[in-house]
């Protein structure tokens, strides 16, 4: 077209954003805008929008089902700390929405009108499968002919089915990097880590951008030491290869090459800052010592041996609060019906060390296990 503009290209979620682009196009700072949706976009939206564009700078809209946050390749998140109600099985309603959203738009990318089925006897499983199923109902004319026997099935679980998992210590790099330090996002914040450079407080990490981690997202801690001594000594010999600069020949490869060295410079970095913040954690906060309860505490050990050992742990000062309190929960669950089981005495230890409101505090820092309980 001969029609030159300024142009603004839009990405938005449906559900949060009409009004604020109504008001945008009613007085627009870009001479045309095209504008693309995450999700299904509801008529009477469209017919705000046309209102609203009384100048007629709207060149296109469209709907790209991406209503959810990719965290890698078979995975994805919506970014919600408490889906349900405290100390129940009810959703908190936005909570509900947002998910029946996020895999409405997860099944029109990849063009599937599944078999829906879910966990007998969960209550937030069966509401979220007929929320699913409403929205395939309504937009059917989006979705597939219809389920059939050769359709693929959605299959909602109830995730405090299994409550010890989460309570237990992980020693995969994703999984420790995730409990130990936290990923928002794909982010990692080492800001605060006793000498972090700078430009190493806020770092990425994904699968998608990094082959390294994407290679190692499953290694456990012993193999991970390794692989980044090997990684250590490939960056060290290709740094001494671009030392030596002598001709013209040498300078053309050094430049040709510099962006990938730089590359390895930042990974290595990178993985060397993170693996070594995730060894200084674990011997800080006694991991390895914890870790063995826990194992024998979900296996095979008796109930007056793990009491003595929980016992002793509990009271370590050396012991962080938080990981005390896992520790008493997966003893609560293992022994549960034990007459006297002894939890009473556990719960004791861990006000005595932080008092009542530490020691709440200290559960609330391991919500996302309490909750399962």
């Amino acid at each position: 077209s001969s029609d030159v503009c300024s142009s603004d290209l839009v990405i938005l979620r449906p559900e949060t954003s009409i009004s604020h682009l109504c008001a945008e196009l009613a007085n627009p700072r870009y001479g045309c805008y095209y504008i693309n949706f995450t999700n299904v976009i509801p008529k009477s939206a469209v017919k705000q929008i046309a209102e609203a564009d009384m100048q007629e700078v709207v060149r296109d809209i469209r709907e790209i089902y991406t209503d959810y946050l990719p965290i890698g390749s078979h995975l994805f998140g919506l970014d919600i700390p408490s889906p349900l109600q405290p100390l129940g099985s009810r959703w908190v309603e936005p909570s509900l929405q947002r998910s029946s959203q996020a895999l409405s738009s997860l099944l029109l990318a990849l063009k599937m009108s599944p078999v829906i089925r879910y966990q007998e006897g969960s209550g937030p499983a069966s509401i979220l499968a007929q929320s699913v199923r409403q929205i395939i109902s309504r937009e059917g004319g989006l979705f597939d002919a219809g389920a059939t026997d050769n359709s693929p099935i959605l299959l909602i679980l109830d995730r405090r089915e299994d409550p010890v998992t989460p309570l237990l210590s992980q020693w995969t790099y994703q999984a420790m990097v995730h409990q130990l330090l936290g990923i928002n996002n794909n982010r990692v914040s080492l800001a605060g880590v006793p000498g972090v450079t700078k430009d190493l407080q806020d770092i990425v990490l994904s699968s998608s951008q990094d082959e390294f981690y994407a290679a190692n997202i499953y290694s456990n801690f012993g193999e991970i030491g390794q692989t980044i001594k090997v990684l250590m000594e490939d960056f060290q010999n290709k740094a001494k290869s671009h030392q030596k600069i002598e001709s013209i020949s040498d300078m053309k490869n050094f430049v040709e090459n510099y962006p990938q060295f730089k590359k390895m410079s930042g990974t290595v970095s990178k993985h060397v800052t993170l693996v070594s913040e995730l060894s200084r954690l674990v011997s800080v906060r006694k991991l390895l010592e914890i870790s063995e309860t826990e194992q024998e505490l979900v296996s095979d050990g008796d109930h007056s041996t793990m009491l003595k050992q929980v016992s002793e742990l509990v009271q370590r000062e050396d012991i962080s609060l938080a990981d005390a309190a896992r520790l008493v929960m997966l003893f609560n669950l293992r022994f549960e019906g034990v007459n006297n089981n002894g939890v009473r005495s556990l719960l004791s230890h861990l006000r005595k060390r932080g008092g009542e409101a530490e020691d709440r505090k200290s559960t609330r820092l391991n919500s996302s296990h309490a909750r399962y309980l």
